[in-house]
């Protein structure tokens, strides 16, 4: 591919929109084969100004923060769905401005804030986040159904309780899976929860399915939402945030130093860029990006230790070899970086954010979004 080539800025994240329009055709595939509604999650990709695009083929946004809420409501459109652990009171109010839809995580904060939703003008709809208590998740820190979660409410916290006033239920137990994934949740949701189901009038299947992964079945998926509508009469959302940019953004970074090393067992490359400030995901999951070009350990003739610029001892992304010996100036392109990075990433040691760009692959178009400066640092501090 060789974008870096093509890309004069570094360290810069690079969303190429002609395969962000592949991701987004897929999905509306999806909701044209089975009526149903898909919103983008901003928690895992928030790049507004390629909003004008994405709009044009989901159905609203899905948030969870007052800020999320107002970022999704007016870059986006109307339909904002917000979810959260719980919600403040000095905020609440504010809240109820930008959102269509509004999931509660206990019974006690749909009581708490029931009154100011009913003597509202605006029509919201409410959901209440349920917790099946079904993982399929392997990694604990990204398991919303691990053993003491606390999200969504389990089927004996219903007992009891009087659902007048709630419209849809909301669960969100995936990660990065499949379809039959999917498939063993409902199962468990539906001999749970299907005394409540037919009562509702939607239901949001969260988000975690990487939808426009290669290997993913759409047909399976297609089949699973029919086959549930069918069942329960009710409307079905899905809140993707990762399957819309997946594989369609890159982070391009420059070797400054070549260190030495031979406890390491390779020579460091010291990069512009950082795990720790620019691609927290890669120590939190943990997981190692692939990088265009490169392979792993061995695999070519010359490997190295890829490090970052801040002072953490572990800010490393990870061994990789390359036919070619490694010089400071050159360029390196870490692949799949546009989801999980511009909404996580931090000013740690006073780095400064990369650059925003927008690739056109087709005519070779470079619009420069963003640019961050010692403002930007110093605003967020006091």
């Amino acid at each position: 591919m060789n974008i870096a080539s093509k890309i004069p800025y570094s360290p810069c994240y690079v969303v190429d929109e002609n395969l962000l329009e592949r991701n987004l055709e897929v999905l509306k595939k999806v909701q044209d084969l089975t009526d149903s509604k898909i919103i983008l999650a901003l928690k895992g990709f928030a790049m507004f100004s390629t909003f004008s695009l994405v709009k044009k083929y989901l159905a609203g946004t899905a948030a969870s923060s007052l800020d999320e809420a107002r970022l999704g409501f007016e870059e986006f459109g109307p339909v904002v769905h917000v979810s959260a652990p719980a919600y403040r009171d000095d905020e609440f109010k504010k809240l109820m401005e930008y959102a269509s839809h509004i999931s509660f995580n206990s019974f006690s904060q749909w009581k708490k804030f029931k009154p100011l939703i009913e003597s509202s003008e605006k029509n919201i709809k409410c959901a209440l986040r349920i917790n099946p208590e079904h993982s399929e998740v392997k990694v604990e820190l990204y398991d919303p159904c691990a053993p003491g979660s606390r999200l969504g409410i389990k089927r004996e916290g219903f007992d009891g309780e009087s659902l007048d006033g709630i419209q849809g239920f909301h669960f969100h137990t995936l990660c990065e899976l499949n379809s039959d994934a999917l498939e063993r949740t409902l199962r468990v949701v539906e001999d749970k929860f299907a005394l409540f189901l037919k009562k509702l009038k939607y239901i949001n299947f969260g988000g975690g399915h990487h939808i426009t992964r290669s290997d993913y079945d759409v047909d399976r998926l297609c089949r699973i939402i029919n086959d549930f509508k069918k069942r329960y009469n009710v409307e079905v959302y899905l809140e993707p945030g990762e399957a819309v940019a997946l594989n369609t953004g890159f982070l391009i970074s420059t070797v400054l130093d070549i260190i030495p090393s031979k406890d390491a067992g390779a020579d460091i490359a010291i990069l512009d860029t950082s795990a720790a400030a620019h691609m927290p995901d890669v120590l939190e999951m943990p997981y190692r990006p692939n990088i265009d070009g490169a392979g792993n350990p061995g695999e070519y003739p010359h490997t190295y230790k890829l490090g970052g610029l801040t002072c953490l001892a572990g800010d490393v992304i990870g061994d990789y070899s390359f036919p070619e010996p490694l010089k400071a100036g050159d360029r390196i392109t870490f692949m799949d970086m546009a989801h999980y990075t511009m909404v996580k990433n931090n000013t740690f040691n006073g780095v400064r954010l990369p650059l925003i760009a927008i690739y056109n692959g087709e005519t070779e178009k470079i619009k420069l979004i963003r640019e961050f400066d010692y403002q930007d640092y110093r605003g967020r501090l006091s």
